[in-house]
């Protein structure tokens, strides 16, 4: 507890004593025997006030700055008018004192404001602890000395250090040292992941095992840290619209009940002739009744807890209205690389003509490739390394890898060989725009590329129909063979599309400007319900605008689109969507601007998560909605009918507004997805 909240409880826990004692010598008979009739009265008056005025002198200052300020109906006005309407009706002589009652109101309802205030704490703690990332400082070393600096002072460029146990003040590139980094305060990832040079960490997260020294790329106002922490404090200012129907009631609600208890206390003596310590005693119980403060308090609470859970699960959301539209998402569209594909080309099929060997076809590939940094050689390098490096030949591998090739130029090279020497027996590269490359690899005319090089050399080839990029190799006018280079799955990716439809998700969508059989293939494998292939940035606009028109109509209007991109080159399509969700994008300004919600953590299985999440928050919030109002109404007619005491309106008022925070606060409880 804060020393507000210790206060507020030491005054609580004096007030009820005093209260026990008072209402003991009143039921027992010792106030009467002091003072008489009709002094024990007055003297229960005097010292049920005393209690009332340690628990509720505060309500009481705010109920009067209300009215100064010209905001009267809340729920300190409600609380104050009714708690000295019970003990105005000392007044009425031939009415049971209700003194006990009015003190009991006031003690009761600061309880519940003391566990409202302590709910709601315990709320933005965890949220607090689970983003407590921000660095104090950053190491730099200045005239041969290491020295503290404020990681503001730290420019892109500049070098620092960080030390075993600290947080990385800014996002940067390793430059020395190997080191375990724990990320799971911004991912939620409990394995530490291996930073080495060259590695780019991000800021926020802690250096586990050694020194390294970096070199930052962004200074600390544009690192992922100091925006993370941007997006978690304005995320309370983007209100659901069942939170912004709940303000609005309450300012319509609060003034029709006031109203109504005002009617209620005076029309029916007046008209009527009815007792007026009766009707007056209906209409403050009435007032009690109507205080919204479960309400109001509740449900705001239920959607602050699901974005604390979500920030446990390293799913960041920018508002609560995002997680109420998440909540209702029918439709779920992604892209393909970097999204459900990892985004790195990889060699996934060789196929070779008879004769030749993975070895041989990858070498000599490899090798035309040599002086290539598209990421299709790159692959294809990786390829024939890891062949070359592999101590137990492939079972297809003959002399080939096993010894020098014979028209080697260069003593020990082969044409798998990835020795530096390579780039010696290469010359006159020469790349064909559209169709790929030809060189001369150890005398030998080499053609890699596509059927169209092929076919412009005469060079019969077989085509093969392997899902992915497909590379034809021919070495002297003979065809070789093909490899087949594709985007690998995410290997959680499948999961994750049976997972949405376990969430309730209807329909799942994939957007691509691959060409159509990869994405095919991609899709059938993930289980994903329509694919679009061979798009530009401008195409896969115009196929949400077609997806979204028809998830209303399916819906009625009542379900939502989400777009899952990268959010590096997906910034228009995240921004169209109902909710644009940005997968493994930290650090990336793009994400960070123009998606909703972000998934730190880079698994595509977050998102289920993130939807399960959301529609139990808003099942959280639709149950205290349903509950608070259905007791209050209950009560308000019972007191109208003057069935209800002041008792009961306290458990209507005090009691429900509890049981509804604490269940609001289950929205907080995220274990079930933390497996």
């Amino acid at each position: 507890m804060n020393p507000k909240q210790k206060k507020l409880l030491t005054r609580i826990i004096v007030a009820l004593v005093l209260f026990v004692i008072i209402e003991v010598a009143a039921q027992t008979g010792i106030l009467r025997a002091a003072f008489g009739t009709p002094g024990d009265v007055y003297a229960e008056f005097a010292l049920f006030l005393i209690p009332y005025l340690i628990a509720g002198y505060d309500v009481i200052a705010g109920a009067l700055r209300g009215l100064v300020h010209g905001h009267a109906l809340d729920e300190d006005f409600l609380m104050t008018v009714a708690t000295f309407g019970a003990f105005a009706l000392v007044l009425f002589p031939d009415t049971e004192p209700h003194m006990a009652e009015g003190a009991a109101v006031m003690l009761f309802f600061q309880v519940g404001e003391l566990f409202q205030s302590y709910a709601v704490d315990k709320s933005r703690q965890s949220i607090a602890d689970m983003m407590d990332i921000a660095p104090e400082y950053a190491n730099v070393m200045e005239e041969g000395k290491q020295k503290q600096v404020d990681p503001f002072e730290l420019a892109p460029d500049d070098e620092f250090i960080v030390m075993p146990g600290e947080r990385i003040p800014l996002d940067g590139t390793v430059l020395t040292g190997e080191s375990q980094i724990d990320t799971a305060a911004l991912t939620g990832e409990s394995v530490p992941r291996t930073a080495r040079p060259g590695d780019e960490v991000i800021s926020g997260c802690v250096n586990l095992t050694a020194k390294l020294v970096v070199r930052a790329t962004k200074p600390f106002e544009d690192s992922t840290v100091s925006r993370i922490l941007e997006l978690v404090e304005n995320a309370a200012e983007k209100k659901a619209r069942t939170e912004n129907f709940i303000t609005r009631f309450a300012r319509v609600y609060t003034p029709i009940v006031v109203g109504v208890a005002a009617v209620l206390a005076i029309v029916p003596p007046l008209l009527f002739g009815g007792q007026w310590s009766d009707w007056i005693l209906r209409g403050l119980t009435f007032l009690v009744v109507s205080c919204p403060c479960a309400l109001v308090i509740s449900v705001p609470l239920s959607f602050f807890g699901g974005i604390g859970g979500a920030s446990r699960l390293g799913i960041l959301v920018k508002g609560s209205n995002y997680l109420e539209a998440l909540g209702s998402t029918e439709t779920v569209v992604f892209d393909k690389t970097g999204t459900l594909t990892d985004g790195t080309f990889s060699v996934t099929e060789l196929v070779c003509a008879p004769g030749v060997s993975k070895a041989e076809l990858a070498g000599i590939a490899a090798a035309a490739e040599t002086f290539s940094t598209h990421p299709i050689a790159q692959s294809v390098r990786a390829y024939r390394d890891s062949l070359t490096t592999d101590a137990r030949p492939d079972s297809d591998n003959d002399a080939n890898l096993a010894q020098p090739d014979s028209d080697s130029t260069t003593t020990g090279a082969r044409p798998g060989s990835s020795s530096t020497t390579t780039a010696e027996r290469v010359r006159d590269v020469r790349e064909i725009s559209g169709q790929g490359v030809e060189a001369v690899v150890d005398g030998r005319n080499v053609l890699v590329g596509n059927g169209k090089l092929m076919a412009a050399h005469d060079i019969a080839f077989t085509a093969t129909d392997v899902p992915g990029t497909v590379l034809y190799v021919a070495a002297d006018g003979t065809y070789l063979g093909a490899i087949v280079i594709a985007d690998t799955v995410k290997p959680d990716a499948a999961r994750a599309i049976a997972d949405l439809r376990a969430a309730g998700v209807k329909k799942t969508v994939m957007l691509t400007g691959d060409r159509t059989p990869v994405a095919r293939a991609v899709a059938a494998e993930l289980g994903i319900d329509e694919v679009h292939a061979e798009l530009l940035p401008q195409d896969k606009v115009a196929e949400v605008e077609a997806l979204l028109a028809q998830t209303e109509r399916d819906t009625n209007g009542k379900g939502k689109l989400a777009f899952v991109g990268d959010g590096i080159n997906d910034a228009p399509v995240l921004t169209r969507a109902d909710i644009g969700i940005a997968m493994g994008a930290m650090g990336s300004d793009a994400a960070i601007e123009a998606a909703d919600i972000v998934l730190m953590n880079d698994d595509p299985d977050d998102i289920a998560r993130a939807i399960h999440l959301a529609r139990r928050t808003m099942g959280i919030v639709w149950q205290n909605i349903v509950f608070a109002l259905g007791v209050k109404f209950a009560v308000l007619v019972l007191a109208a009918f003057g069935i209800a005491n002041m008792w009961m309106a306290v458990f209507a008022d005090v009691g429900v507004a509890v049981i509804a925070i604490l269940n609001a606060m289950r929205a907080m409880n995220v274990k079930r997805y933390l497996d």
